[in-house]
């Protein structure tokens, strides 16, 4: 039902947006650096149950959207589009942040870390606008129902983002210290994550398939 195409497109889209800086990445990585990565993990378990809230509000009323105005498909290519090259922007732009560069943060309790990690996902615009604007455009109305492709697609998604969250969880102090002794590499790791938003960008904003299914 779904094509390879759109499974890969959609992890790959969500592999750019772990790499880049974030609240969710910001967070994860600084809680892991101050309180350990037992902490991280219950922070990203947090972040988990954010996809899963994100993904089943609009699994559930993806269907109808698309069937009540098809035209959608052209604004939510534009906007996705735009907030890739937005993202892209902030990663190489001069003085651009890293992932890796983290605050101090004082001891939280399991339960309030949990809580956290729920609500920096529940408030992440990255994950609003990925969910909102960006996974729609990899589902194909011709392939079948449109809600349990945006569904499987979503748990794509989330699988990407929870194993690429908790590899810099469990990495996050040797990753901190080893761009603060090497500034060069830090500002080679935002110029190919940038540079890959900004592919995946123009590719989204010049993909044809999309809108022209879904203005027939």
């Amino acid at each position: 039902m779904i094509g390879l195409g759109a499974i890969a497109g959609i992890a790959a889209v969500e592999f750019g947006m772990v790499l880049t800086p974030g609240p969710n990445m910001i967070y994860l990585v600084s809680r892991s650096i101050a309180q350990g990565r037992r902490a991280g993990l219950i922070s990203l378990a947090g972040v988990f149950l954010g996809f899963l809230v994100y993904l089943l509000a609009v699994s559930a009323g993806i269907a109808t959207v698309f069937a009540l105005v098809p035209e959608i498909y052209l604004a939510i290519k534009l906007t996705g589009a735009g907030y890739l090259l937005w993202l892209a922007w902030k990663a190489v732009r001069p003085g651009g942040r890293s992932a890796a560069t983290t605050e101090e943060l004082t001891p939280d309790r399991p339960r309030k870390l949990f809580l956290m990690g729920f609500l920096t996902c529940l408030l992440n615009p990255k994950v609003a606008i990925l969910y909102i604007s960006l996974l729609p455009q990899f589902v194909d109305p011709e392939r079948g129902h449109v809600g349990l492709q945006g569904l499987i697609l979503g748990l794509v998604q989330i699988a990407v983002g929870v194993a690429g969250n908790a590899f810099f969880i469990v990495t996050a102090g040797s990753v901190a210290g080893f761009f603060a002794r090497h500034p060069l590499w830090q500002r080679l790791h935002r110029y190919v994550m940038g540079t890959a938003l900004a592919v995946f960008a123009v590719k989204i904003a010049t993909e044809r398939t999309g809108a022209a299914v879904a203005l027939r």
